[in-house]
């Protein structure tokens, strides 16, 4: 049987979408009348290579490391209980109630039954499962411990969305702060300093430095300000731009692992990113040539991309693992030498993942410590800002204070 995506009419004439399993169209429409639906359109619940007409189902969905974490652990329990795959998959269709997984649980189990392996399956549906879930699925197929394996992507998927959600949730005041300060400084710019400013220039006296500088920024907030807004989305139009360039692009990914602190926390989300896809795929039995092949597919950072494919090369020659990272020259020292111990012991793989483990608690402690000191930065910057102000408004009215005595 296959999966079927449709659009329906029912008695009151609404359009009902959803999907369901038969063993051809004309069946699937069957299926609708039998519901009392009138069918309008029924279409193979295909990825994007069948999908390219443009037609009810054209484009690939995606899911969120949310929703890819919690399909992961439901398919990894129901496994662990000896249930087949195509049941399984069933199971987690008929339970869900978000109707993007059930389109695509089902059109997985669908190639599935059709005698497809499960990644060639996931492969119709590339946004939905990256590269590395896919290869590390064909993994645990070959080595038959798919239940084991899911369990291990489960781990990877939840802890990648544990972390990310820490960091949003650590991120909402500062940035609420940010924009109500900025809202603050604006009104005051534009509504109360020139009213204030207009008793002293009226006066005829010369006024401070300070205070020249203040109504210089409140006449251009005033009269150019509004184009602040649209000239930023224009720059970061422009930028996107040229990042598109495979060139400029390679530039500036050299140019962001140099730089002082950016530099080092890329350096270890990539680097940790990285181990960690190892650690998973020569866990689950894939020869290390291919996971670093592999494991260089999910950088994000196109230059050190290119000097993994070099170490990759340098593997398959007969070279260490631990030598080639280090020729890559961004790798921490202490990741290189937990890499190093694993491969004169022979357990690799485990030593990825402690390296993989380690470098993340490290980049978490310093993307913790970076958020909460950036409420206080903000509040001495704005509280300068406010000073700055005060400053100017009262150099002035300390002025004619001394002309008067």
């Amino acid at each position: 049987m296959a999966a079927f995506q449709y659009i329906a009419l029912t008695d009151s004439g609404r359009k009902n979408r959803g999907t369901l399993e038969a063993d051809s169209a004309r069946a699937a429409r069957q299926q609708l009348r039998s519901r009392g639906l009138v069918p309008l359109e029924v279409e193979p619940a295909a990825g994007p290579a069948e999908s390219h007409s443009g037609g009810l189902l054209a484009g690939s969905p995606g899911l969120s490391v949310k929703h890819l974490a919690l399909l992961t652990r439901q398919l990894a329990t129901l496994l662990r209980a000896g249930i087949p795959l195509e049941e399984s998959l069933g199971a987690i269709a008929n339970q869900t109630r978000n109707h993007k997984i059930r389109r695509i649980v089902l059109a997985v189990r669908g190639k599935v039954l059709e005698g497809h392996s499960f990644a060639q399956a996931l492969g119709s549906f590339p946004r939905a499962f990256p590269g590395l879930y896919r290869a590390t699925v064909e993994a645990g197929e070959h080595s038959g411990h798919l239940d084991k394996v899911l369990e291990r992507l489960g781990d990877y998927t939840e802890n990648q969305q544990k972390f990310r959600q820490k960091v949003q949730l650590a991120l909402i005041y500062p940035i609420v702060l940010v924009f109500i300060c900025v809202l603050v400084v604006t009104g005051l710019m534009v509504y109360v300093v020139p009213d204030v400013i207009e008793v002293f220039t009226g006066t005829g006296q010369a006024l401070p430095l300070p205070t020249r500088i203040l109504v210089a920024m409140s006449d251009f907030i005033s009269a150019w300000g509004w184009l602040v807004p649209p000239a930023l989305a224009v720059l970061v139009g422009l930028v996107v731009a040229l990042l598109r360039r495979p060139a400029i692009r390679y530039r500036f990914h050299h140019r962001l692992l140099e730089m002082p602190v950016i530099g080092w926390l890329v350096r270890g989300a990539q680097s940790a990113r990285y181990v960690g896809t190892l650690a998973i795929l020569t866990g689950s039995s894939v020869p290390l040539v291919q996971a670093m092949g592999i494991a260089s597919g999910v950088m994000s950072n196109e230059y050190l991309k290119e000097r993994l494919k070099t170490a990759q090369k340098s593997v398959r020659e007969g070279g260490s693992l631990r030598r080639a990272l280090e020729d890559v020259q961004y790798f921490p020292p202490m990741m290189v030498y937990m890499i190093a111990s694993g491969e004169s012991s022979g357990t690799l793989d485990e030593m990825l993942g402690r390296a993989a483990e380690s470098q993340e608690q490290d980049l978490q402690g310093a993307v913790t410590a970076f958020v909460s000191l950036f409420e206080p930065a903000m509040l001495l910057i704005m509280a300068g800002i406010v000073l700055f102000i005060v400053m100017a408004i009262m150099m002035p009215i300390m002025s004619m204070n001394q002309m008067v005595v």
